[in-house]
C-alpha cells in the first residue's frame, strides 16, 4: 500500500496509507481532511482539490482539461496538480502540499 504525505494548510504533516487504484484526493478525503473539498469527486471538473506536489516520482503528464482548471487559481504554481488526478499507486512517499482555498 504506498505511503503519501500529505501538508495541510497548518503545516502539519500526516502519513497516509493510499487504497490501490484510489487516486491521491480520495486518500486525502478518506482520512477526513475537510480542507479538501474536491467537490466534483474526481471528474477533473473543479479545482477544489488542489495541491503542490512536494517531492515523487513519475507523475501523469499534465492533462489540457487539469491546465485549465489551475488556470483558475489565484494560487497556482509550477508545483501544482489537481490531486484526483494523480494516481496514489505513481509513487510512494509522494509528498503533497494542500494549496490555499480560492
Amino acid at each position: 500500500m504506498p505511503t503519501i504525505i500529505v501538508t495541510t494548510r497548518d503545516g502539519i504533516e500526516h502519513d497516509l496509507d493510499a487504497a490501490a487504484g484510489s487516486s491521491v484526493m480520495e486518500a486525502i478525503r478518506d482520512a477526513g481532511f475537510d480542507e479538501l473539498l474536491a467537490i466534483c469527486g474526481g471528474c477533473c471538473s473543479c479545482a477544489t482539490c488542489h495541491v503542490y506536489v512536494e517531492e515523487g516520482g513519475a507523475l501523469p503528464r499534465l492533462s489540457a482539461d487539469e491546465d485549465d482548471l489551475l488556470d483558475s487559481s489565484d494560487h497556482r504554481t509550477a508545483r501544482s496538480r489537481l490531486s484526483c488526478q494523480l494516481p496514489a499507486g505513481a509513487a510512494d512517499g509522494l509528498r503533497v502540499r494542500i494549496a490555499p482555498e480560492d
